[in-house]
């Protein structure tokens, strides 16, 4: 099966139903669509008829006319600048600009540590370039990017009847080890604390990575660690409680995560998954390590945007992405909101929802302007905020206002 997000049908697709927010926003937009194009037609017709012949030079007016009002009236302003709360907004726009797609591949073309960028809009491949010694073939180590896919296997576990739901406890399944904590909180855990990653359990990342990482037993080690805030509260950001899904998905399904993945998700969109780093007990990692292509993460990120479906085949629940995109917590490392195993930002009062792995592995999902973007990275070295700041700022700064101008 054909993995490219590309499909040959030339006219948009209609809007992602995936975020609630933009479904509002778009069906509010519907009414002051068909006034829009109403007042463009009377525009027009007044050009043509003020024309000295009736000919070309008065559709060129008319034209620039109907362009001032789309372009130059501020916002909330009709032509003769009064203030009009209820002007119409432009219809969507199609494609991206080609002066600010250009800008945002050579900013992209700086990064020293950029290895790729695809945009897609509209379902269509616009534009996709790779850098530093990368090819399209390269498997990218797409990092805790790998936490987005496991919330995936988790909705379509819950779909499927594997799991009970987001309420269900997670310490029946790990009896011997939450036994061992001495806290009763940890019997309030529950599948969507894991997800949205408010256990309360000590983090396992950053400074206790390492050690994390080199025990005996991975699920063992984050099950046993004392509580910083009851469950449901702050957001604690651990690689051990995406971990602890993989291991639950393990034993509800009766297969590896890696052989649930292939058949509930990749296999279907065409993607080979090769296997990644396990525990001692041969569970595959949830949340990192895993590898994927540029093209099959904009596979990924096509799949959330359109809303579950896949080439006309459901592989998810559009229930399940709404649920994943709503903000249960907040960073407090970097700010961002976090919902279940993706992040959340407001960029230029768009939804912008992502996955992100270390280094600058991204699937940057943006459903109102119908827009997916892919970057990979160099996953190796420090932490380089200043690469992932400019990944974000290429995206805010270029590739958003590119897709509101649209081609032109």
């Amino acid at each position: 099966m054909n993995s490219s997000p590309c499909v040959s049908n030339p006219r948009p697709v209609p809007p992602s139903r995936g975020s609630a927010c933009a479904r509002v926003r778009s069906r509010a937009r519907q009414p002051l669509r068909l006034v829009w194009h109403a007042l463009a037609l009377v525009v027009l017709l007044a050009g043509v008829a003020c024309a000295p012949d009736g000919g070309a030079d008065g559709d060129d007016r008319a034209d620039r006319g109907a362009m001032a009002l789309a372009l130059d009236a501020p916002p909330g302003d009709d032509a003769s600048g009064s203030s009009s709360p209820n002007t119409p907004e432009p219809p969507p726009t199609i494609g991206l600009d080609s002066l600010l797609l250009e800008e945002a591949y050579e900013r992209a073309a700086s990064l020293p540590r950029l290895y790729s960028l695809l945009v897609a809009r509209h379902g269509e491949m616009v534009r996709e370039e790779y850098f530093n010694g990368t090819t399209p073939g390269r498997i990218a180590n797409i990092k805790s990017a790998s936490k987005s896919v496991i919330s995936t296997l988790v909705g379509i576990a819950i779909d499927q009847g594997h799991l009970e739901g987001l309420d269900q406890p997670i310490a029946p399944f790990f009896p011997e080890w939450t036994s061992q904590n001495g806290d009763r909180r940890i019997d309030e855990i529950t599948i969507e604390h894991l997800l949205a990653m408010q256990s309360g359990l000590q983090s396992t990342s950053f400074g206790n990575y390492g050690a994390w990482a080199a025990s005996s037993n991975w699920v063992r080690d984050q099950l046993t660690r004392p509580f910083v805030d009851e469950p449901g509260g702050a957001m604690v950001y651990s690689t051990g409680s995406t971990h602890l899904l993989s291991a639950i998905l393990t034993q509800a399904t009766g297969r590896s995560t890696l052989a649930y993945a292939r058949d509930v998700l990749f296999g279907p969109m065409g993607i080979s998954l090769s296997p990644w780093t396990r525990d001692p007990q041969g569970i595959y990692m949830g949340g990192n390590e895993m590898g994927l292509r540029p093209r099959e993460m904009l596979t990924y990120g096509e799949l959330y945007r359109r809303g579950g479906v896949h080439e006309g085949e459901r592989l998810l629940a559009e229930e399940w992405i709404e649920r994943s995109w709503i903000q249960r917590g907040t960073s407090s490392f970097n700010g961002h909101g976090y919902g279940l195993g993706w992040w959340i930002r407001d960029r230029r009062g768009y939804d912008v929802y992502f996955a992100w792995g270390y280094g600058g592995q991204y699937v940057f999902v943006v459903p109102e302007l119908e827009m997916t973007v892919v970057t990979t990275s160099n996953p190796t070295g420090p932490r380089a905020g200043g690469h992932t700041r400019a990944i974000h700022d290429t995206v805010t700064d270029l590739l958003i206002p590119a897709a509101e101008r649209g081609a032109r």
